[in-house]
């Protein structure tokens, strides 16, 4: 049962520390980031030296994942610490709030254990964001874009669209963010605080200033690697759509122009991202501030003919997760037990003295951040769905849906091409797998937010 009574929100306040003792939390959430960073071996022309220093300089988690496939659901859980089998909470449609009405987002557990709660950028997605829960918000001022979009060719892409603007890094919408956030961290605080900034880059359109897409020739660029008949062995529903996407840019000769233009929006978070570490480092709370990173999903591109979020293949559910806590990580540790992103709230919680809420389905990291080879019994668990879940394991993929199996040896088998579901001798090691499965599925039908003006932003 979720908790949310004044009691609840009183113990939390009561079991705080002192507030000069406290870290303070500065949280980077990146939207539709896939795992294509140097620090974790992606895109082997990728160009990501921020995300790297700050991998570096803490824990990363190299087999973390997300509790969803898509913005809403996967921050969504995060933020309230909550599976989406649990809430119900599936799709970007859904009002996160109907399926959580008493959950206690993780910026309200902070802030009434005496934190100074500020956000900008992305956090909660899109107009879902709930201001009540800030102290402070900036929200993202509108996006340079090119004229005469779609740009890229395919006709009628809407925001499936990929192009340099022609503005200053200043002009746009992410590096103001990372200004706002630097100039906080340059303030005075008198309180410890929880400090949330948001990037939407690299989430579509793929729109940044031509400094960053020329780093990336279309034509030196290289492809994922795919297999043909990928598909001949998964279930229906395991895909995302049809092929229309796929069949869209590789008919239109836009395929290495789309991978070098995710390439560039890439490095231009990353080099947002670096603003705000800069500012931190020159701070006074340099030194006494947990930072935590990740994305919110990962991203396909082209890789089994399927482009965006919305599988449980591995491209789509691993996301980038790294953490720093002064005193306890490990600097330069590297840690490949399955972590999700569900496991944030309740390592922050303990990081920092609050209470770790009982609701809470997550599992504190600290152990990890501590050792990042401690042992671990623990899976990810990803759902797209009532009846579509994965599991994975330091080794293992197993996903269900209504019409089929998967089975994925990631020893041996690391781009998923060979589906052993089939294979009788894994019987035993499906029956271990699914026991980690989610044991009450919520199938209620939540209701529909109304979307924004812009699906840019």
């Amino acid at each position: 049962m979720l908790l949310s009574s004044a009691a609840t929100m009183a113990a939390i306040r009561g079991s705080a520390q002192n507030n000069g003792q406290r870290p303070n939390i500065l949280m980077i959430p990146i939207d539709d980031l896939n795992d294509w960073i140097g620090a974790l071996g992606g895109h082997p022309q990728t160009i990501t030296p921020n995300l790297d220093r700050l991998a570096r300089s803490g824990v990363l988690f190299s087999n973390a994942h997300c509790q969803a496939p898509a913005c809403n659901p996967s921050r969504a859980s995060l933020m309230s610490g909550i599976r989406p089998t649990t809430s119900a909470v599936y799709r970007n449609g859904d009002l996160w709030r109907d399926g959580l009405p008493d959950a206690i987002t993780l910026p309200e557990h902070f802030r009434a254990g005496g934190y100074y709660v500020a956000g900008g950028g992305k956090t909660f997605h899109g107009s879902q964001n709930d201001l009540s829960v800030w102290d402070d918000y900036y929200s993202f001022e509108p996006q340079v874009l090119p004229p005469n979009r779609p740009v890229n060719g395919i006709p009628k892409a809407a925001h499936f669209d990929w192009s340099p603007v022609d503005a200053a890094d200043d002009e746009t919408a992410d590096t103001k963010l990372a200004h706002w956030a630097a100039d906080f961290l340059r303030q005075d605080h008198d309180k410890p605080f929880f400090l949330a900034c948001g990037f939407f880059r690299p989430h579509l359109p793929w729109y940044a200033p031509k400094k960053y897409f020329d780093l990336f020739p279309p034509e030196q660029t290289n492809l994922p690697e795919v297999l043909a008949n990928d598909l001949d062995d998964v279930p229906p529903a395991a895909k995302s759509r049809s092929r229309r996407d796929h069949d869209n840019v590789t008919s239109t000769n836009q395929w290495k122009k789309a991978v070098a233009s995710y390439l560039a929006c890439i490095n231009y978070t990353d080099a947002n991202v670096g603003r705000v570490l800069d500012a931190l480092e020159g701070s006074a709370y340099a030194d006494n501030t947990v930072i935590v990173l990740w994305s919110d999903h990962g991203w396909q591109l082209g890789e089994k003919q399927q482009w965006r979020k919305f599988t449980l293949w591995e491209r789509s559910t691993r996301v980038v997760m790294m953490m720093t806590a002064p005193g306890v990580t490990v600097p330069g540790g590297v840690c490949d037990r399955p972590a999700e992103l569900l496991d944030i709230y309740p390592t922050l919680s303990e990081l920092c003295g609050l209470p770790v809420r009982p609701e809470l389905e997550g599992k504190s990291l600290i152990p990890l951040l501590k050792n990042p080879d401690a042992a671990w019994d623990k899976a990810a668990i990803t759902s797209n769905g009532p009846d579509k879940t994965t599991v994975r394991t330091q080794r293992w993929r197993y996903s269900s849906f209504s019409d089929g199996e998967e089975l994925y040896d990631h020893d041996n088998d690391p781009n998923e091409w060979s589906n052993l579901a089939g294979d009788p001798q894994h019987a035993e090691l499906k029956e271990r797998m699914k026991g980690y499965m989610p044991s009450n599925v919520n199938r209620k039908k939540l209701k529909q937010y109304v979307r924004p003006p812009s699906r840019e932003t």
